[in-house]
């Protein structure tokens, strides 16, 4: 059985699921009661492959939400990451998917440290953070997508914001190895990280963001927006595609303009409906098929029974490795959305 750890954009956005999915005690309650709430299983699932395979799965709410470390309670974000995979390996599922917040905290908190759960040991090897998956298919966005916007990718220049992450370190390595790209430029905030990378990939401009948007014919965004910083779009070139590898995506509301194509990035779509009510209330334009590529990797998995942390560490992800996922990916029915 796979599984999948999410979690709701805001306390706004939690109080209307739990009205919807029918939790009234949750509905009306503020941040405080969010902090001490505990995670729960919401939705049972069943996917169905393009090869016939069925499988089964559950989606676990951790009741994290991102005010949380907007208003610097830590310890309560790492709580419930911890609790919510707890909760998953008492349910008995085998891979589990981290999704959204949730790697990240796992990741930047290094909550590997703290294994034991009350009476649980976490058994790591029962999760993934999917991000393997998720950098494959950005890079199938950029490779298709820009064949329908007819940038040639031989001539292009790529932008990657937020190189040096996990997600964006793989992105770079897959364009370096598997495409023409002309040009690659790298932005990040750690320089050191961004030479290390650029070193590596024998390759790549390091650039400030103002410097790179202006002479970027894609832009792949994988970083989170720092508060106050503003996109011109007047300053992009058009055509221009702008891939939202962020969460929660909003690039697309943000960014309004005539040759500007904006793509939520790390999106799939399955060739067959989803059994399952959580896709509904994330905003997906067809949610019985459309998901986050981090959660269709514990999907894979299942189906491949490849029950291993796939995706795990910071800058793990190798070019191999995406071929892999990317493989299982079609074979199972799963396909990048393109503009």
């Amino acid at each position: 059985m796979f599984g999948l750890i999410g979690h709701l954009t805001s306390l706004e956005h939690a109080q209307a699921v739990a009205r919807e999915l029918g939790y009234p005690e949750y509905a009306d309650q503020g941040l405080d009661f969010w902090c001490s709430a505990p995670p729960q299983i919401v939705d049972h699932i069943t996917v169905t492959s393009v090869t016939g395979q069925k499988i089964e799965g559950k989606y676990v709410e951790s009741c994290f939400l991102p005010e949380m470390l907007a208003n610097r309670r830590i310890k309560t974000a790492t709580r419930k990451i911890l609790n919510a995979m707890a909760h998953a390996q008492k349910h008995g599922i085998d891979i589990t998917a981290l999704g959204g917040f949730s790697s990240i905290i796992f990741e930047n908190f290094k909550l590997e440290q703290f294994p034991q759960v009350r009476n649980i040991k976490l058994e790591f090897e029962r999760f993934t953070t999917g991000n393997t998956h998720t950098a494959y298919i950005i890079c199938k966005q950029v490779e298709q997508a820009s064949k329908q916007l007819g940038i040639d990718l031989s001539q292009a220049t790529v932008a990657v914001c937020g190189a040096t992450g996990d997600i964006g370190s793989a992105v770079c390595r897959w364009l370096d190895a598997r495409t023409d790209v002309k040009d690659l430029l790298l932005i990040a905030r750690n320089e050191e990280r961004l030479i290390n990378l650029q070193a590596e990939l024998g390759r790549g401009k390091i650039l400030a963001l103002e410097e790179a948007l202006p002479l970027a014919d894609i832009v792949v965004w994988v970083a989170s927006m720092p508060k106050g910083v503003e996109i011109d779009p007047k300053s992009l070139k058009q055509p221009c595609l702008l891939i939202d590898g962020g969460y929660p995506k909003n690039l697309g509301t943000k960014i309004q303009h005539p040759g500007v194509y904006v793509l939520n990035g790390g999106i799939v779509e399955h060739s067959l409906d989803i059994d399952w009510k959580i896709m509904q209330i994330v905003n997906m334009d067809v949610p019985a098929r459309q998901l986050f590529a981090c959660f269709a990797e514990s999907m894979l998995l299942e189906f491949e029974k490849l029950y291993t942390n796939f995706s795990w560490g910071r800058n793990q992800i190798t070019v191999e490795k995406m071929d892999h996922i990317g493989q299982v990916s079609v074979k199972h029915g799963f396909r990048p959305l393109l503009v």
